[in-house]
């Protein structure tokens, strides 16, 4: 499982640590019921705090994106129990319109960069 914190972001590391994993998961470079590393064993190769990691396992969990049992750890959940396209776009669209709020930027505007982003990923 590779996953990198990039401090120059400005995207928390927690946040940055659990949207590489759900990637990973939706793209299928981690299976159901794959094994991921212990917290305290990606803190350390992340060179984070153990409870940031928890932070994201317990989230991941909430979420249904990983299961945690005492004697296999946490592994990714089967696809079943995962969240849907649909519930995974509204998360995004509620990011986008937390941060589109927190640097103050008019609505119209933000649309038309969501809009511009899109068509350039076409």
């Amino acid at each position: 499982m590779k996953v990198v914190v990039d401090t120059e972001l400005g995207i928390a590391p927690w946040r940055q640590v659990r949207d590489q994993i759900i990637r990973l998961i939706t793209t299928g470079a981690l299976a159901p019921g794959t094994r991921l590393p212990a917290i305290r064993q990606l803190a350390r190769d992340l060179a984070l705090a153990s409870g940031t990691v928890a932070r994201v396992y317990r989230e991941l969990e909430e979420t249904g994106w990983v299961c945690t049992a005492r004697a296999k750890g946490t592994v990714v959940a089967e696809l079943a129990d995962r969240p849907g396209p649909a519930a995974l776009l509204r998360a995004a669209a509620d990011d986008y319109a937390r941060a589109v709020t927190e640097l103050g930027v008019d609505p119209d505007a933000a649309l038309d960069a969501a809009a511009a982003a899109l068509k350039s990923l076409q």
